[in-house]
């Protein structure tokens, strides 16, 4: 039997089923079915079965042999590349230079230890694409380290190419330190110190990161556990002068980092200007008898600048926040309830009738660290005796305090031509960008805690690291806005603000957008790190069609995944 086709002058042609049988000798062949109307599909099947041939489901035929999670990998890397910074990075020896790639895009997408880093590689146990996409085949712990070295000798070209990049004579620069906890106690870097982690028994390093004026990293460095904030500005400054070769740029910096020493010492000598804040016994200094900081000066006003001779040739910028003054005030009489609380048990213990707390240095001590614990001790008198204890507040130092809330004074080396009183504001706020930074470090976004490194070359490579990774997230986070919680429309919030001085408001359509968690287009709103797991479906697939050799197939993304490869400007499969 076979299947035919037979022309049919102007109509369809015929497809029939025909047999062909011998009769007396000769061929002869008959018409078993009329198949013109069955699909195409079917009489190809017929058509097989006659042939001979074995036929079975799709399913038997087609197999997923491996399914990974590509779509976060694809953003991270093509953002890598598309911003440059794979061309920034060492090319030599080629396998460590993509090594040291997969470290930065694994950092983005999945923070972990070196260790764990090895096995999302590894084909066996990979926990996404990135090895397969990098061809990286077998990779170990101790490949990674040596990558990691490679970064740490290359930091100083690629700080140099960034800064090339994002700064220039003339321009803000927004420095600013923290500092994160060690495991163990080898590192020559761990030292006991002030720790911003709230991890005061474990031994610390502490690192300072340069931005330029939209908050984009470009330069790290780390220092010993123990290093004060203003010693850490020496460098910083080297690095502007000697590495960038800036001969003109204005550091902002906040009033415990550019101190009147690093000022005389370090800025004025180097040519540099900046902008900072003074601490609040030079405010008082300013609002003293006859000062030139009247208060009287800001019943309608939120702004004025005034001159002193203590600062002679710098602007200072007296600015009043009524919102703050009223956090301050609430704040303060927190802390003295609580406190005369505290205190108030103290006294009943000195006067009860049995076992009585007595002797003058053992009240004494109670007290103190009552008092220590939240820093109102100049707000209060104490009258100890070896058998009584009394207490009161000194309520005319409160008032005093009281009088300056919301009050801060910013000072500055910069002309008014180049930057008046407004943008002046406006840069010292710039800081809180370099704080968000610290904060995507220091959360699950990076990860740069706690530190397992011994080595201290180890530990710089590893904040650089972090740092690399920070700049991908930086630039990703500028694109994805639309689909994040973060103010997508800063042109209309800014346009929009009345005062430099009041907290910054956000734009309307940003608040919509959180209001309804959705965006304009009707698109779920995410976090930074919600949008890489959604992304994440988005699988890279190995199949195989019956005995043919396995290819790769990407699935086709979501709305949402299409959007975000939309906003990035790249490919979801280059």
């Amino acid at each position: 039997m076979y299947v035919t086709v037979v022309p049919n002058r102007s109509s369809p042609p015929a497809v029939l089923l025909r047999e062909s049988f011998r009769e007396g000798g000769k061929v002869r062949t008959r018409t078993l079915a009329n198949l013109t109307h069955w699909p195409d599909a079917k009489v190809e099947a017929l058509k097989r079965v006659l042939r001979g041939e074995t036929l079975v489901a799709p399913a038997d035929r087609f197999a997923i042999e491996r399914a990974l999670p590509h779509g976060h990998i694809a953003a991270v890397l093509g953002t890598v590349r598309a911003v440059g910074l794979d061309r920034l990075l060492p090319r030599r020896p080629e396998r460590l230079a993509r090594l040291a790639l997969a470290l930065i895009v694994a950092r983005v997408v999945e923070p972990a230890a070196k260790l764990s880093t090895a096995r999302q590689l590894i084909e066996a146990t990979a926990a996404h694409s990135l090895g397969a996409v990098l061809d990286l085949g077998a990779v170990d712990e101790d490949e990674l380290y040596r990558a990691l070295d490679l970064l740490g000798q290359a930091q100083a070209g690629i700080e140099r190419a960034l800064a090339k990049r994002h700064l220039k004579n003339g321009c803000l620069v927004l420095y600013d330190l923290t500092s994160s906890y060690l495991e163990g106690r080898c590192c020559e870097l761990a030292q006991r110190g002030y720790s911003r982690d709230g991890r005061p028994e474990k031994p610390q390093i502490v690192f300072g990161l340069l931005c330029a004026a939209d908050g984009c990293p470009v330069a790290v460095e780390v220092f010993e556990g123990n290093t004060a904030d203003p010693k850490t500005l020496s460098a910083q400054i080297d690095k502007l002068k000697t590495r960038f070769g800036l001969n003109r740029v204005v550091l902002v910096g906040d009033r415990g980092m550019i101190t009147q020493a690093r000022i005389e010492d370090g800025l004025k000598p180097a040519g540099l200007d900046w902008i900072t804040a003074l601490r609040a016994p030079a405010i008082q200094a300013l609002a003293g008898d006859n000062g030139p900081l009247q208060l009287s000066l800001f019943d309608e006003k939120d702004m004025a600048e005034i001159t002193s001779p203590d600062f002679e040739g710098e602007r200072l910028i007296v600015c009043r926040n009524p919102a703050l003054a009223a956090e301050r005030r609430r704040k303060r009489e927190d802390l003295l309830a609580a406190t005369e609380k505290d205190l108030a048990r103290i006294q009943a213990a000195v006067e009860r009738r049995r076992t009585p707390l007595s002797g003058k240095d053992a009240i004494a001590l109670k007290a103190g660290a009552v008092l220590g614990r939240r820093k109102v001790a100049k707000h209060f008198t104490l009258t100890i005796t070896d058998t009584t204890f009394s207490f009161a507040k000194d309520q005319a130092k409160i008032d005093a305090e009281a009088a300056l809330d919301g009050f801060y004074v910013l000072r500055t080396s910069v002309p008014a031509a180049s930057l008046d009183a407004t943008a002046t504001v406006l840069a010292y706020k710039s800081l809180a960008r370099v704080e968000h930074a610290f904060r995507c470090l220091k959360s699950e976004d990076l990860e740069v805690r706690p530190i397992h490194h011994r080595l201290a070359d180890r530990v710089r490579a590893h904040v650089f690291l972090c740092m690399l990774a920070y700049y991908v997230q930086w630039h990703m986070r500028q694109k994805l806005a639309p689909l994040l919680f973060q103010d997508h429309d800063r042109p209309a919030a800014a346009a929009a603000r009345t005062s430099a001085v009041a907290k910054a408001d956000v734009s309307s359509a940003a608040k919509a957008k959180a209001l309804s968690r959705t965006t304009a287009d009707g698109l779920p709103v995410h976090s930074f790190r919600s949008l890489l797991a959604d992304l994440a479906t988005l699988t890279r697939n190995t199949v195989r069609f019956g005995d043919a050799l396995p290819m790769t197939m990407l699935v086709r993304p979501t709305p949402l995944q299409q959007r975000v490869f939309d906003l990035l400007a790249i490919a979801v499969a280059p």
